[in-house]
């Protein structure tokens, strides 16, 4: 039980900090399309967190898993400050010549992302944000490998609240482009010199090491590629939607793509728990077991909560938007389970990373990825951003499949009979909402429920272990 608790106690507690800092953005989201005048300007705030994604995928350089990875090898804390050291001053020079990049190619960066060069300026603030959230990512990371859960709350709560308390004043006074992009870049200042005073013992320019940075790219360059597809699946759609439709549309996936992703809110949990508790199990010997029930749980899990998202995602967005943002309730369930779609396999590719052969996820993620655009080609045009969203699902959905199928193979995984039953079901319960109920909240909620209870009774087994569990954990309390 020592193992599952551990997984659990950093799941709750990453989840309340990870609920925190979306909650926030979730919260304020009505409040900023009501201040914009028009669809456009969130759909320009939108396509600079596009930009933004591409240029830190690039930058990190699959180096925060390396780093991370490379963290629990060795015990002795002069090794770790030098991993740490290491890929810091690595961070901060790919960073630095990324930031350079996208000032210099501004314009292109505008008319691919923005579909217009006047938006250049933009791009520099974009750049800005790149360059401070790359190496935050680094200098933050010490924090979660030492599993300092208050630390990781507090900044999740104080983070979203100075980018709001510095966008709102903005929008009020006309600077409806710049706003948000503005209070991200400030925020994130903020937030990187906090844990740089924090951590500074875990940074040492002198414990530079040529030898240790080698073996991090070793891990780290196959991992590459795995971000830059994953900015496929994320964003690309989003480009594309600004280029085939326009902006506008994109500020009404990006409401619906918001409210779906309060599945961020379990994805973020797992993330922040997650990486802890995989490599400070890895070594255990019923690891291929642990690490295959934990995949089935979260997925069970997963279906259950987009069953409610589906039923409720067209009244709620009707309450909280415009009338210029209810369509994008229709991208809402879609995008509410692709996000954990990518946490079921960065749950099971994380073996991959174990075993050091990180190069099946590229290959994996890559033929998902490619997927994914030739959807979006065929369906954007026709079923405008829906289809986006439907290409965003599958392309996951595939790359699950093929990554338990390989892993299987390898004997690094194990998937039971009721978890295909579980997948299968929901798959009609998703084209059921769209051709039945995505409209009729009572219906759903109703289809909803007996998708639970069926989801329940293929676990029950499990469900009465925990139960009992909590319960004699209780009674050695008292």
């Amino acid at each position: 039980m020592g193992k599952f608790k551990l997984f659990i106690e950093n799941f709750l507690v990453y989840g309340l900090g990870s609920v925190i800092s979306r909650l926030v953005p979730l919260i304020m989201v009505p409040i900023v399309t009501f201040i914009m005048p028009n669809t456009d300007y969130f759909g320009i705030s939108d396509m600079s967190n596009t930009a933004v994604h591409f240029g830190s995928a690039i930058a990190i350089m699959g180096m925060y898993d390396a780093m991370y990875r490379m963290f629990f090898e060795n015990e002795d804390e002069n090794y770790k400050k030098s991993v740490c050291s290491t890929a810091l001053l690595f961070t901060v020079f790919t960073s630095l010549v990324v930031f350079l990049l996208m000032i210099v190619f501004k314009e292109f960066i505008a008319q691919v992302f923005f579909k217009d060069r006047q938006y250049a300026y933009v791009v520099y603030v974009s750049a800005m944000a790149t360059l401070v959230g790359t190496t935050n990512s680094i200098i933050s990371a010490p924090t979660r490998m030492q599993n300092n859960r208050k630390v990781f709350l507090i900044t999740n709560t104080v983070s979203p609240l100075i980018s709001y308390l510095i966008s709102i004043p903005l929008l009020m006074t006309g600077h409806y482009v710049i706003a948000l992009p503005i209070a991200a870049v400030i925020s994130g200042v903020t937030m990187e010199t906090a844990f740089g005073i924090m951590n500074r013992k875990w940074f040492n320019p002198k414990l530079y090491d040529k030898k240790l940075l080698k073996q991090l790219l070793m891990i780290a360059v196959p991992l590459l590629p795995n971000f830059l597809i994953y900015w496929v699946f994320n964003s690309c759609d989003r480009v594309m939607i600004t280029n085939i439709i326009g902006l506008g549309a994109v500020g009404v996936y990006s409401v619906g793509s918001k409210f779906g992703h309060m599945s961020q809110l379990i994805y973020a949990a797992f993330a922040g728990g997650w990486q802890y508790y995989a490599f400070y199990t890895m070594k255990e010997n019923n690891q291929v077991e642990s690490n295959s029930k934990i995949f089935e749980y979260l997925g069970v899990i997963s279906f259950a909560a987009t069953g409610f998202i589906c039923a409720w995602s067209f009244e709620l967005i009707k309450l909280l938007f415009k009338p210029d943002y209810h369509n994008g309730f229709i991208v809402a369930p879609y995008l509410f389970l692709a996000p954990l779609l990518q946490m079921l396999f960065q749950v099971a590719a994380n073996q991959f990373l174990i075993v050091k052969k990180t190069w099946h996820n590229m290959f994996i993620l890559s033929t998902g990825a490619a997927l994914n655009v030739a959807i979006n080609y065929i369906l954007i045009p026709v079923l405008g951003i829906e289809g986006a969203a439907i290409a965003t699902l599958v392309g996951y959905a595939v790359s699950d499949i093929i990554c338990v199928l390989v892993l299987c193979r390898m004997k690094l995984m194990v998937v039971s009979k009721r978890f295909l039953i579980a997948s299968v079901s929901m798959t009609c319960f998703i084209v059921a909402w769209r051709v039945l109920f995505c409209d009729k909240i009572i219906i759903g909620t109703i289809y909803a429920i007996v998708l639970t209870l069926f989801l329940s009774l293929l676990y029950k087994d499990d469900i009465r272990l925990l139960i009992k569990g909590i319960m004699r954990k209780k009674h050695n309390k008292v």
